[in-house]
């Protein structure tokens, strides 16, 4: 949800509690970080509008992450306890490696993917993260940083991913976090919405976060010089409010859990998969040797890359 979006959800809630005769002592807020059984949710009303306050919730909520649109009120301890949550425009998370669903982030309207030439881009989780995002209808922007860092001949296989994302209409970035290249460019793409920082550790999303802040908002780690695989410095998901849009980051991952998402959501999340699998032949078609695939003959037209394909058979394999 954009600023005008959530201020427009905030009046409707107010007006529906009124009606209701709520109690007066309930506040409209959105959470802005969640520390376990902890919260910080920032009041959207009254004479504390704009004041963040350290809260707890009430036993029978589910999970409630960033962005989330909540009603709390005070306690007599000092902090605030959160009583109930509010319909969500939809909910971003993976899922755990038994099936279990962890929300991330909530009220979005897209979702940035950041990786790097260091440590080594990873496409299979690229498109896992599409996977979601495309199930959810947000827009999805991929970030490439430290470009800085990138010589004159760039790697072939980051040059390919760039490729084919660009082949597909995603929206790439090339920044620096560290030399400011092609930030403004991002920052007026993203004016007045809320969107949620994903990637593997390591790609730079801190100091992202930092660049797009103008200050040092979120602790900036060093990549690991065994592996070149990155520390994880955010371990709590935060939703700040930067220049020109709201952002939510999320601790960094090596793997984005799709365990319980069904096969036809899998095959939605690869846009160039799922347009051309309508005119296969048969219509549970397993897209392998069977006569009349339509995505098969994709491939071999060129229509769909090789890559993508096997990214999109290596997720199915490891679906319950």
């Amino acid at each position: 949800m954009n600023k005008t979006q959530v201020m427009q959800s905030a009046s409707r809630i107010i007006e529906s509690r009124s009606s209701n005769q709520g109690s007066g002592q309930d506040l409209l807020g959105r959470i802005v970080t969640h520390y376990g059984h902890q919260l910080d949710v920032e009041t959207l009303e009254g004479p504390r509008a704009g004041s963040v306050q350290r809260c707890h919730k009430r036993a029978n909520l589910p999970p409630l992450v960033a962005g989330d649109l909540i009603l709390w009120k005070p306690d007599p301890s000092g902090t605030g306890v959160v009583i109930s949550l509010c319909d969500r425009e939809n909910v971003f998370g993976r899922h755990s490696p038994d099936g279990t669903f962890k929300p991330l982030a909530s009220n979005l309207n897209c979702v940035l993917i950041v990786f790097a030439a260091a440590p080594e881009a990873s496409a299979n989780l690229i498109d896992k993260y599409l996977v979601a995002i495309e199930n959810l209808g947000l827009e999805a922007f991929l970030i490439l940083n430290k470009v800085d860092l990138l010589s004159g001949s760039r790697d072939q296989s980051l040059q390919r991913i760039l490729q084919i994302y660009n082949e597909l209409g995603y929206p790439v970035f090339e920044v620096s976090a560290k030399s400011g290249e092609g930030i403004s460019l991002l920052e007026r793409k993203l004016s007045g919405q809320t969107t949620v920082l994903v990637g593997q550790s390591g790609v730079g999303k801190s100091s992202l976060i930092n660049c797009l802040g103008s200050s040092v908002l979120a602790k900036v780690g060093n990549l690991s010089e065994k592996k070149l695989q990155g520390t994880h410095t955010t371990t709590t998901t935060r939703l700040y409010h930067l220049r020109e849009f709201d952002l939510i980051d999320s601790p960094g991952v090596r793997e984005f859990g799709l365990s319980s998402i069904k096969k036809h959501e899998v095959l939605r999340g690869f846009r160039e998969l799922h347009s051309l699998a309508s005119d296969c032949k048969f219509r549970d078609c397993g897209h392998g040797n069977e006569p009349g695939c339509a995505v098969r003959t994709g491939i071999s037209t060129g229509k769909v890359s090789q890559e993508r394909f096997d990214s999109y058979q290596n997720i199915l394999s490891n679906l319950d």
